[in-house]
């Protein structure tokens, strides 16, 4: 069997956490930030997980995640 390629896009976007888990970044936190409470762009910085539904099609993009 061949060696399946990585997705080069979805690598640099998600990390495959020890349980199996997806973590990834959150969105809206790249400008117009002046418009955001401190408080919600402190909660963007933390990591995001994957929604279940999503993990099976991440998981086949970064196969030797």
């Amino acid at each position: 069997m061949p060696k399946i390629k990585t997705r080069r896009c979805a690598a640099k976007r998600f990390r495959i956490v020890g349980n199996g888990r997806i973590k990834c970044g959150k969105a809206n936190k790249r400008h117009l930030l002046s418009n955001r409470t401190t408080k919600r762009k402190r909660q963007l910085r933390a990591p995001g997980v994957v929604p279940a539904g999503l993990e099976r099609s991440i998981h086949r993009q970064i196969p030797y995640g």
